[in-house]
């Protein structure tokens, strides 16, 4: 399937929506780490032309999910958004903020419909499909970066043991979604 115009438009939006909003809500370095994943996965998707029915990369999209939502509650439980805060001076925002919200509700929101969508072979779903396995296996590897920013010895930072089984796992989820069968 070809990807028309108005679908790159609405992807580009999408795109630049979700770092908009990522900027709104963590300030302008986070929101670069956000860019990784979403501009990257956005230019991935308009480079690399197949697109594989979704069985061919589901085990990958499931299990990488799953990976998500445990680094999530890892991050949640060794405090990572302190530690993020620390290293950028920039507030992090409550929870039940509305960018915080609009941010989850549109980037995991839209994660969670790629079955429906690539099933159905629509191009967007395939530009989400990207932007999932993009932020996950390239955004996330910012949590070896990190330590470098803290002025101790090089150490763990919040989230980066789930990190060493989600990255991988993306990649794996990259590579089936480039597979043209």
């Amino acid at each position: 399937m070809q990807k028309n115009k108005t679908t790159i438009a609405i992807a580009f939006l999408f795109t630049a929506l979700i770092l908009g909003i990522g900027y709104a809500a963590f300030g302008p370095w986070t929101a670069l780490i956000f860019t990784a994943g979403f501009l990257g996965g956005f230019l991935l998707w308009l480079f690399v032309p197949a697109q594989p029915p979704f069985k061919n990369f589901k085990l990958a999209f499931w299990v990488t999910l799953g990976l998500f939502i445990l680094h999530r509650v890892e991050e949640k439980v060794m405090k990572f958004f302190d530690q993020l805060s620390a290293i950028t001076g920039t507030a992090t925002p409550e929870i039940t903020s509305v960018t915080v919200i609009l941010l989850v509700a549109l980037s995991v929101g839209a994660w969670i419909a790629i079955p429906i969508l690539t099933k159905r072979n629509y191009a967007f779903g395939y530009y989400l499909a990207w932007t999932f396995f993009a932020s996950m296996g390239i955004t996330e590897l910012a949590h070896f970066i990190f330590p470098l920013f803290i002025d101790k010895p090089y150490s763990y930072f919040p989230g980066m043991a789930s990190v060493i089984l989600l990255a991988p796992m993306a990649w794996w989820g990259m590579y089936r979604l480039a597979k043209k069968s």
